[in-house]
């Protein structure tokens, strides 16, 4: 396993103390920069309140690929656990996401909205025919319109590469409605043929 840290680094305040968001979400650096850290800098700037100091996501190996990601942040004195978890939920995190002390390592509570659905893609076992064929990037673009986003039913928001699969991470309210969708979209799919669905949060 190997752990990619971010570049996104900025110095840490003199005052206030550091939180670890440890988010139960598998997305790229890139991803985790747009999706979680941006969002979560522009509300602590706004209010004075803290500041994103860098993050991390953590890789597993085969078969699962990407394991969480980690937000750094330093809260300033008068901000609470329970406001950042107010505007990380804001912004929307998959359930089973945790603040730790980075210290101790203490989780100090846990917290989450969102569900998540993992679609993995038989990458070996298909005929030559149906890879070359088939992008992959048209069946995610069916299955992202018929969910409608996070606000709807969900959204790709992550995704790995393995030797063997490829993993398509969606997030939404209710994982139920979305394996319903993903289901009625691979049936239709030669490409998903020998996939497997996964609840990941």
């Amino acid at each position: 396993m190997s752990f990619f840290s971010s570049l996104f680094k900025k110095p840490t305040p003199v005052d206030g103390r550091m939180v670890i968001a440890r988010l139960n979400a598998k997305v790229q650096p890139i991803a985790r920069y747009e999706i979680f850290e941006d969002p979560l800098s522009e509300r602590l700037g706004a209010e004075n309140a803290g500041e994103v100091t860098g993050g991390g996501t953590q890789m597993a190996d085969e078969p699962h690929g990407i394991e969480y990601c980690d937000l750094e942040i330093v809260l300033a004195d008068d901000t609470t656990n329970d406001h950042l978890v107010a505007l990380l939920e804001e912004i929307g995190v998959p359930k089973g996401s945790s603040l730790i002390d980075p210290e101790s390592g203490d989780v100090l509570c846990t917290f989450g909205t969102l569900e998540g659905l993992a679609l993995f893609l038989n990458g070996t076992d298909l005929p030559d025919e149906v890879y070359a064929e088939s992008d992959v990037n048209d069946l995610i673009e069916e299955i992202d319109t018929a969910l409608g986003g996070v606000g709807e039913a969900g959204e790709l928001l992550g995704h790995w590469d393995g030797s063997r699969e490829t993993g398509l991470y969606f997030y939404g309210p209710d994982f139920e409605a979305m394996r319903s969708t993903v289901e009625g979209i691979r049936a239709r799919w030669p490409l998903a043929e020998k996939s497997r669905i996964e609840q990941i949060a």
